[in-house]
């Protein structure tokens, strides 16, 4: 594995890389850990932080890092590119733009026709709800509670989760419908004896709280930064029942839960069978390199009649990635190792659930699975406490897992779709210590 320092060293600046940190970044830039590290190097799915320890990466840079770090497959045609051209902006023709936009609409239904690419998820679920309020004449949205969408002026106003917004003087006019966590149900019931009321409760916000012509209803098929809540499969059958009786178009984001993460299909939304009419990527289509972007209907497309742009979108760098991870992700056959290694992963993680009451809830698609901490399984009080310190003990032990839930109280686990059962086992014994270190067991 290429490092840039031996184990056991420290880069000369590492002692006051934090105080740099702090001295020159937005005090809203948080970081994981008590003494946060560096991460200098990986491969695979392992990194190597500034003093040359390793950790297995059950994160992937949120969900980002789809195909591993370091994979010559990938990272050689990027530097090729580079030796050719890096930038030109959109308005001249980009080979590799076209390839991947031909590439997309052969993965996603027919009626979905036109993409539009940008830099970031929030960037492009801008691009989402622009064309959606224009198409509809409405800048009232549709969205989640516990939803995550982005940092943005309009992006946080459609995030269901107080943490995140830091305001609510938004252009959008945001309704939001209870979301499909059955662990937490907001109206207390239990699925399926509850036939989908999150369901219905669409309907009836459509009814009560809109003008009734909303411009889109947004929604993640497995809410991200939402603490990876997975909702039943028939929900998404249902909702669109109801946004097709009031010709409201669906805006899938799929910004975590695509490029086969779900290891159902190659999105998230294809895994509970709707067919959206606009469909939000990002993240993992780069295998780390900066790029998202939108494919939606002619209709919806032809919405901006205005002058528009994107200097960096789709340029030739972050294309030729995501064609160079979408290649390595197919012949490697990923989609279907997360599924195999997902199914692994949940059983390993509920025989650990048998074993340590604090787990409450273990949920998820392929290789993207919540374990939800409580400090009663009666009451299911959160455990933000117990998370934060599960995480400590686990970077100890030399494995990165992430957090997050309204709460705070859910690890999340994303890593690289290339990891094995061998790395499960390997994750599930340093899980199993972190949590002899913090709780009592049965």
């Amino acid at each position: 594995m290429p490092v840039d320092s031996e184990p056991g060293s420290q880069p000369p600046d590492a002692g006051d890389l934090l105080t740099r940190h702090r001295e020159s970044l937005f005090p809203s830039v948080a970081l994981f850990y008590d003494d946060p590290i560096e991460l200098r190097s990986g491969e695979g799915q392992m990194v190597r932080d500034g003093e040359g320890r390793e950790y297995l990466d059950f994160f992937g840079g949120i969900a980002t890092v789809s195909s591993g770090h370091a994979i010559p497959e990938i990272n050689e045609p990027i530097k090729a590119q580079l030796d050719r051209i890096a930038h030109s902006s959109t308005l001249f023709l980009i080979r590799s733009q076209i390839e991947l936009a031909e590439r997309i609409r052969a993965m996603t239904p027919e009626r979905l026709n036109k993409v539009f690419f940008t830099n970031s998820g929030t960037e492009a679920n801008e691009a989402a709800f622009l064309i959606t309020t224009l198409n509809r004449n409405s800048n009232e949205l549709i969205a989640l509670r516990h939803s995550y969408h982005g940092r943005s002026f309009a992006t946080i106003n459609a995030s269901g989760q107080t943490p995140w917004r830091s305001s609510t003087l938004s252009p959008l006019q945001t309704h939001y419908v209870g979301n499909p966590y059955c662990y937490r149900c907001p109206w207390g019931k239990e699925y399926p004896s509850c036939d989908l009321f999150c369901a219905s409760d669409v309907e009836a916000v459509i009814r009560t709280t809109t003008s009734g012509n909303p411009a889109a209803f947004i929604a993640e098929p497995i809410q991200g930064v939402g603490g990876f809540v997975t909702p039943p499969p028939e929900y998404f059958v249902r909702v669109g029942e109801i946004l097709r009786r009031y010709g409201i178009p669906f805006i899938a984001d799929e910004v975590q839960t695509a490029w086969g993460r779900t290891g159902v299909a190659d999105f998230g939304f294809q895994a509970y069978g709707i067919q959206p009419d606009v469909v939000v990527f990002a993240k993992g289509l780069g295998n780390g390199i900066p790029i998202g972007g939108v494919i939606a209907t002619d209709e919806l497309a032809s919405s901006i009649r205005s002058l528009s742009l994107s200097t960096f979108g789709g340029n030739p760098i972050a294309t030729t990635a995501a064609l160079a991870n979408l290649n390595y992700i197919a012949t490697h056959n990923l989609r279907e190792n997360a599924r195999d290694v997902g199914g692994y992963l949940q059983e390993r993680l509920r025989e650990l659930a048998l074993k340590w009451p604090a787990i409450g809830d273990v949920r998820g698609l392929g290789l993207m699975i919540g374990v939800e901490l409580v400090h009663d399984r009666a009451t299911k009080e959160p455990a933000a406490d117990v998370v934060l310190r599960v995480q400590e003990e686990a970077k100890r032990r030399g494995l990165i897992i992430g957090r997050g839930g309204l709460y705070g109280n859910t690890i999340r686990i994303c890593p690289p779709l290339i990891v094995t059962r061998n790395d499960v086992d390997t994750a599930i014994g340093i899980l199993d210590e972190a949590f002899a270190a913090v709780v009592v067991s049965k």
